[in-house]
């Protein structure tokens, strides 16, 4: 139930905040905003101030903001609405005036992505992260195959010189089954490498495994078991959240590919967990009894030490925490248009919306929910700039492309302009039916998997 709460949170903050921007825009520029409403459908309470109704709407999965005189979202509307005085009207504001309008949502939601990892790291910190030096080659892995040593420092990744230890997982986690070039310090001397991340399948997407460790050095990182399955096998033996894993039979920890590698490698039988709770350790035994697929039920998650930064530090961590995203997002695009990868694992809609904020819910809490309203915020904001009718870019298109006719003393008629309107419109339902389609030929063969199925990702 609390991961229904975080979606409808989620989407519906994501929705309204860009609205907002629309409504800021349009009171300053004496436009007349007749209702500004939470959730769709039928209106179930509100109040009117001066010529604005403020409504709570039946269907809480967004919102919308309807202007004096623009029709776009006159179906939501019941009635035709009092008259609006020319000075007041949308449709006779000057170009400039609604380009800003169009803009102003979009803006909104990049400005909440950028605050929210700008408040976090000014009230929660940031983590400190270890260089870019290999602490561990998996056996077996894609970096032993790639001829990664321990003691290597990554000097460059996928083209990137100096990349961080986060955009090397990243790169890795997004490109399953695909070359990466890279070069190495070893002994003083660069070294290039290839490197090819082992395809695996995590919540029904394929993701990329470079199995390499970092190297911690003196950061004292912790391994904490972030959720516990009800009804599994962990929760049976008695481990819970944030238990931190010390130990297991007996080999010390350091991070939570290690529990993974460890249970994987123990498939039957028991595993004695030494484990830290408050002031206790405690040997805990789990395994003896385990789940279909052998997984014992439970999350392990790696715990950085927090540091506390001032606004400026915390102002860049936001800016390039969301530029990271943006590279993610336009390297991800750029290898389904090469071919490189999948439309499937590419592109979600509501569905595949609602499998994230159950993650973000039960991996991270408030904060991973507030995280996920950050990434959402952006991918809305760039989405709606795409120059798509019945978008705000596709409007701001149309506004520029008018502008254009006019120098050459051309004018789009009003037919072209409504069959333009139409096209887009069609697009976008089609695009709705795709993406739900894909969300359902995708995560629907877990919907009818026994209750064994894990509840998250890297689940053991």
């Amino acid at each position: 139930m609390t991961w229904i709460l975080a979606f409808v949170f989620i989407l519906g903050a994501a929705v309204v905040l860009h609205e907002f921007g629309h409504f800021v825009v349009a009171k300053l520029l004496g436009i007349r905003v007749e209702t500004f409403s939470v959730g769709f459908g039928k209106r179930i309470w509100g109040r009117r101030w001066g010529t604005t109704d403020y409504r709570l709407s039946l269907v809480p999965l967004g919102g919308y903001v309807k202007l004096g005189g623009d029709e776009s979202n006159a179906g939501l509307e019941d009635g035709a609405g009092e008259e609006i005085p020319a000075g007041e009207r949308f449709d006779l504001r000057p170009r400039w005036q609604k380009i800003a309008v169009g803009v102003a949502g979009p803006v909104m939601n990049v400005l909440t992505a950028l605050a929210i990892p700008f408040i976090l790291a000014l009230v929660v910190g940031v983590p400190s992260m270890p260089p870019p030096v290999v602490g561990d080659v998996i056996d077996g892995s894609a970096a032993e195959a790639a001829g990664l040593r321990p003691g290597d420092r990554i000097v460059s990744f996928n083209g990137r010189e100096g990349a961080t230890w986060e955009e090397i997982r990243n790169d890795g986690t997004i490109s399953p089954g695909q070359t990466i070039q890279l070069a190495v310090e070893r002994d003083g001397r660069r070294i290039p490498l290839t490197i090819t991340p082992e395809k695996r399948e995590e919540d029904s997407q394929a993701i990329g495994d470079l199995g390499v460790l970092p190297d911690y050095g003196q950061i004292p990182v912790k391994v904490v078991i972030d959720m516990v399955e009800k009804g599994s096998p962990a929760e049976a033996a008695g481990l819970q959240p944030d238990d931190q894993i010390v130990a297991l039979d007996g080999t010390p920890i350091r991070s939570s590919y290690q529990v993974v590698r460890h249970i994987k490698s123990h498939p039957t039988g028991a595993v004695t967990f030494t484990v830290k709770r408050k002031d206790q350790t405690l040997d805990i035994v789990a395994g003896d009894v385990r789940k279909p697929d052998g997984k014992l039920g439970f999350l392990p998650d790696e715990e950085y030490p927090i540091k506390r930064v001032g606004a400026g530090a915390a102002a860049s961590y936001a800016y390039g925490h969301n530029l990271e995203m943006l590279r993610l997002t336009g390297m991800a695009l750029g290898q389904v248009f090469s071919g490189r990868r999948s439309v499937r694992d590419t592109f979600s809609g509501p569905i595949g919306i609602a499998q994230a904020s159950k993650r973000a819910a039960e991996e991270g809490g408030l904060e991973g929910v507030f995280r996920m309203l950050g990434f959402l915020s952006l991918n809305l904001g760039i989405f709606n700039l795409l120059p798509i009718p019945v978008l705000d870019g596709g409007m701001i298109f149309m506004l520029l492309l008018e502008a254009a006719l006019g120098v050459v003393g051309m004018k789009l008629s009003t037919g072209m302009r409504e069959r333009i309107q139409q096209v887009g419109f069609v697009f976008l339902l089609l695009l709705m039916g795709f993406v739900i389609i894909n969300d359902v030929t995708k995560y629907a063969p877990g919907w009818f998997r026994s209750s064994d199925r894990p509840a998250a990702t890297q689940q053991k």
